[in-house]
């Protein structure tokens, strides 16, 4: 069974992503191309961390 507050958690991760990835390309880049592509990266790494935690706890495989 899986603890309560996992969806909401995988929600606000993944909203993160999609925020990083809106605010750095339409905002972040007009300023910085590097740190655009800094936040990219750090959005990249958001929806794998966010399935193993959703997964966490989960049997099988």
């Amino acid at each position: 069974m899986r603890a309560p507050g996992v969806r909401a958690t995988y929600f606000w991760l993944m909203g993160t992503c999609v925020a990083l990835i809106v605010l750095a390309w339409n905002v972040v880049r007009l300023w910085s191309v590097p740190a655009a592509v800094g936040m990219s990266v750090v959005a990249a790494l958001i929806p794998p961390v966010a399935a193993m935690w959703a997964g966490r706890g989960r049997g099988g495989g």
